[in-house]
This record gives structure tokens, C-alpha cells and sequence, in this order.
């Protein structure tokens, strides 16, 4: 099949072509979107065949749920048993938005699309290009990253279109992402509700707006061999081709380290990438050395890692090494992106 690509800028929004590409997803078939976290794969939620489409399309394991995008609060109450005081709270204070809740689903949601499960997963994205294009589909779009599965997910349409070319029918081209990373999830079906996966919400942030809010202890520890509760908690996820490792420790000890390691490397062959910040980058001897931005503002390092990523593939580097990140905040989410993309192969010096 060819894949067509579509540009529609969200400030000028062309209706034709979004209803071109809802029909495609009430047809059956697949469109990658562009949200405000990454772009998404999207077919039909509600769409058994289209769920297995989609699994396809990554070559993703038929155990890992998708999320269930809507586009407006009113959708969420047909697709699920019933919506706790506390999910409706988060819903005021952070939909549209990277929130990604967990429900007890509905009859009216095929255990394809929940990988098996008795909850669905559901987000309202806010990027205005996602949201016309979810109304136009039908109100209910199932969408992991509409990347190949274990790769990093793109936040670019041309990384998309790298993967998905010839998989699925159309692309969005909604331009560069805000965000960078996938969006948090929060697990609404215990007493507790408990972050599976960290992202741009905070727990500081959700602890606002609720009393208390618990982590699942397994966030950044590897859990390839556990039945998984939540999109991306399971198997290697977010990985460029090369071999990565995470140095963690003082600056001036790891920037030694890999230094001392660069050498030896290149001599056998290998052409060594190096994942740094503003304030390092210039002191790297790599033969690609890239700064993911600045440590006072990690924000800037959350939408640079995954296109860092994927040009360390365009550029064929065969070994990266990585400094590690703080884990407060936004931090967490990124160290465990990276914890992922490295298999968790983390050196401590």
C-alpha cells in the first residue's frame, strides 16, 4: 500500500482533508496524528479488526493495550463502568492534556484493543489537530506511537513516515511536537490512584489535585517478564539501533569515563555517540556528540530525546553513551524513556 501524507497546519485546519482522514478510520484502516506528547497510530477503538491492524502495523505484541483517545469529556462514560470522583477531579484539572487514565472498561470496548484486559486506557489529547481529527473518526481512536515497536517514538512526522510507510494508509503532518514524551498514566481502578508510567503530569502536579497519588515500584526497574497493566510498561521500548548506556554520577567522573572509553571503541571499529547536556556537550570526544538541553529546564531535554535518537540511527552510530537525569519531576519520565532504551543498562561511577 502507499502512504499519503497530509499537511494540515492547526491554525488553519482544512475540514476536507480531516474528514478524509475519519473516513479512513471508520473504514477500518490506519492514520498516524500528531498529538501535543508524540504522533499517534490511530484506527477505530471500538474496531476489533482495526486494534489488530494496528498491532500489525508496529509488529507490537497483541498484550500491550492501546489508549483510547476521545475529544470530548462525554465520550468517556459509554466506554467505561463508571468514572470514580477522583478521575473526574484530574479529568477538570488536566484533560485536554498528556493525562492518560485507566478505567474499568465497558462491553462496548474489544478486549483487542485493551490487550486482553478488563480497563481501557483513555485520553483526551489537546493538540487542536488530534482532537478534529478524533471527532471526525468517530469519537473513539485507538493510538499507540506510530512508531515500529521497541523503536524511539517519533515526534516528527518524517520519523512516521520512516517507520509506517506502506503500513498504513495516511499520515498527518502536524508539524514538531510540544511535549516529547508519551503521556503519564494513572491507574483510576485502585483505592490509591497509581502512576504507571511518569510522564509531563507530575506526581506533584496530580498530588494537587488529589490527596495522595502512589507509584507503581516497578516504574523504573526492568519489568520485561510481567503481564503488563499499562501501555509501554512491558518489553524494550524507545530503543535507536545502537547500543546505549547510561553513565550516572558526578559530572566530571562521567564525562572522564566516556572520554577514557571513546578510544578503544572507535580503534575497534565503532563510531561512539554521546548524549550530554548544554552545559558538557562541548567537553564530549565523540565522533557525534549531541546536547538533549539544558538541566534547569528539563523540559527542553524531554522533547529532544527521542529525535536525539533517531539521528544517532540516521547518523549509524553503533555505540551511545548517555548521562543520566534527575528523577524528580518531569526527570523521572525522561530517566525512564532512557532506562527503557538502554535495557536498562545503567553503569553508576
Amino acid at each position: 500500500m502507499e502512504t499519503q501524507v497530509i499537511q494540515i497546519d492547526e491554525k488553519h485546519m482544512e475540514q476536507r482533508l480531516l474528514k478524509q482522514a475519519g473516513s479512513i478510520i471508520k473504514a477500518g484502516g490506519l492514520v498516524a496524528f500528531p498529538t501535543e506528547t508524540v504522533y499517534g497510530l490511530g484506527g477505530d477503538a471500538l474496531n476489533p479488526e482495526s486494534s489488530r491492524k494496528i498491532y500489525a502495523a508496529k509488529g507490537r505484541p497483541s498484550d500491550n493495550p492501546l489508549i483510547v483517545h476521545i475529544a470530548k469529556l462525554e465520550d468517556l462514560q459509554p466506554i467505561v463502568k463508571e468514572i470514580p470522583e477522583t478521575a473526574q477531579k484530574l479529568a477538570d484539572a488536566f484533560w485536554p492534556g498528556p493525562l492518560t487514565m485507566i478505567f474499568e472498561k465497558s462491553d462496548r470496548v474489544p478486549y483487542e484493543t485493551t490487550g486482553g484486559l478488563n480497563t481501557v486506557a483513555v485520553r483526551m489529547p489537546v493538540h487542536p489537530v488530534a482532537l478534529a481529527f478524533i471527532e471526525e473518526a468517530g469519537g473513539y481512536v485507538a493510538a499507540p506511537s506510530a512508531n515500529r515497536s521497541g523503536r524511539p517514538s517519533p515526534t516528527s512526522a518524517k520519523y512516521v513516515e520512516e517507520d509506517m510507510q506502506g503500513r498504513i494508509e495516511m499520515i498527518i503532518d502536524g508539524g514538531d511536537v510540544e511535549i516529547g514524551l508519551e503521556s503519564t498514566i494513572v491507574d483510576m481502578t485502585v483505592e490509591e490512584p497509581m502512576i504507571l508510567r511518569p510522564g509531563y503530569i507530575t506526581k506533584e502536579m496530580l498530588e494537587k489535585v488529589l490527596k495522595s497519588v502512589g507509584e507503581d515500584k516497578t516504574m523504573m526497574s526492568d519489568t520485561s517478564g510481567q503481564a503488563p497493566k499499562a501501555p509501554g510498561m512491558k518489553y524494550r521500548h524507545y530503543a535507536p539501533k545502537g547500543d546505549l548506556t547510561i553513565i550516572d554520577g558526578e559530572a566530571e567522573k562521567v564525562i572522564e569515563y566516556i572520554n577514557n572509553q571513546v578510544p578503544s571503541l572507535q580503534k575497534q571499529g565503532y563510531k561512539v555517540g554521546i548524549i550530554g547536556t548544554d552545559a558538557t556537550i562541548a567537553r564530549y570526544r565523540g565522533d557525534v556528540c549531541k546536547s538533549a538541553g539544558n538541566r534547569m529546564d528539563e523540559t527542553t531535554i524531554a522533547k529532544e530525546l527521542y529525535r536525539i535518537l533517531r539521528e544517532f540511527d540516521d547518523e549509524e552510530v553503533t555505540i551511545i553513551f548517555s548521562e543520566s537525569f534527575d528523577t524528580a519531576g518531569i526527570g523521572q519520565a525522561i530517566m525512564n524513556r532512557l532506562l527503557k532504551a538502554a535495557g536498562h543498562k545503567i553503569l553508576h561511577i
